[in-house]
C-alpha cells in the first residue's frame, strides 16, 4: 500500500509589488538623509572642537558639506572662542534637510502607496493512495480557493 500527499499553496495579493517598491524608495530617502545628517553633524563637532582644517579628512569633510551648508551660512553669526566655532547655521541646515526629507517621503507615500487588498490563496492537494484491492495509481486532486480581506 502506497500513500503520498503533496500540498501546494500559492498566494496572490493585488498591489503588493507597488507597496514594496514604495517602501524601498522611502527607505532610500531616509538613508540619504541619514548620510547627509551624519556628515553635517561631524562638521559641527569638528568645528566645535577646533579640528585642524589642514588635515586631509577634515578638509574633505568641509568641502563636501560646504555645498549643503552654504545656503544657511549667512542666517546667523557663529559664536567663536579660541578657534572653536559653534556653527548654528549647520544645525539649522540639518533641521531643514530633515523637514525636506520627511515631506518628500510623505509625498511618495501618499502618491504611490496602495492599501492592502484582498489576498487570494490557492491550495492544491494531490493525494495518491493505493489500497490492496484498488487499481494501481489512483490519484485524487483537491483544489481550494480562498479570498481573504485585510482587517
Amino acid at each position: 500500500m502506497t500513500d503520498y500527499r503533496d500540498v501546494r499553496t500559492t498566494q496572490h495579493e493585488q498591489g503588493r509589488e507597488q507597496r514594496v517598491a514604495t517602501f524601498k524608495v522611502t527607505q532610500v530617502v531616509w538613508l540619504l538623509l541619514g548620510l547627509l545628517e551624519t556628515v553635517i553633524g561631524l562638521r559641527v563637532i569638528f568645528k566645535l572642537i577646533a579640528v585642524n582644517g589642514a588635515n586631509s579628512f577634515a578638509a574633505l569633510l568641509y568641502n563636501v558639506t560646504n555645498l549643503f551648508v552654504a545656503p544657511f551660512t549667512s542666517l546667523v553669526k557663529a559664536p567663536a572662542s579660541g578657534g572653536m566655532v559653534l556653527e548654528i547655521s549647520s544645525i539649522i541646515a540639518m533641521v531643514v534637510y530633515l523637514l525636506i526629507a520627511w515631506g518628500l517621503e510623505r509625498i511618495i507615500y501618499v502618491l504611490f502607496y496602495r492599501p492592502q487588498g484582498p489576498v487570494t490563496v490557492r491550495q492544491t492537494m494531490v493525494a495518491e493512495h493505493t489500497p490492496a484491492q484498488a487499481p494501481l495509481d489512483v490519484r485524487q486532486t483537491v483544489t481550494t480557493d480562498r479570498i481573504t480581506t485585510p482587517k
